[in-house]
């Protein structure tokens, strides 16, 4: 089954460790996952619920780049 991609890349700011571009709900995920900054709130756990469930079909990716938007500000990543 395809990744699905978003229709706009989500920029996420790190400060002194720079910016990533995220470009789907399999990349949100690593970044959840893996490279997630403490603040890890209620945004948080949604959006990591949503993007496993774009990646399994049960939720469109937009909707899971909406709620990583939400994660990201939640977390005062600055998107951009």
């Amino acid at each position: 089954m395809p990744q699905p991609n978003w229709q706009e890349p989500v920029r996420v700011a790190f400060g002194p460790r720079g910016m990533e571009v995220i470009n789907s709900p399999s990349e949100a995920l690593v970044l959840l996952t893996d490279r997630w900054p403490d603040m890890r709130g209620m945004h948080f756990v949604k959006a990591r619920s949503v993007c496993r469930a774009a990646l399994d079909g049960r939720r469109s990716p937009e909707e899971a780049r909406q709620h990583f938007e939400q994660a990201v500000s939640e977390a005062q990543l600055h998107v951009n």
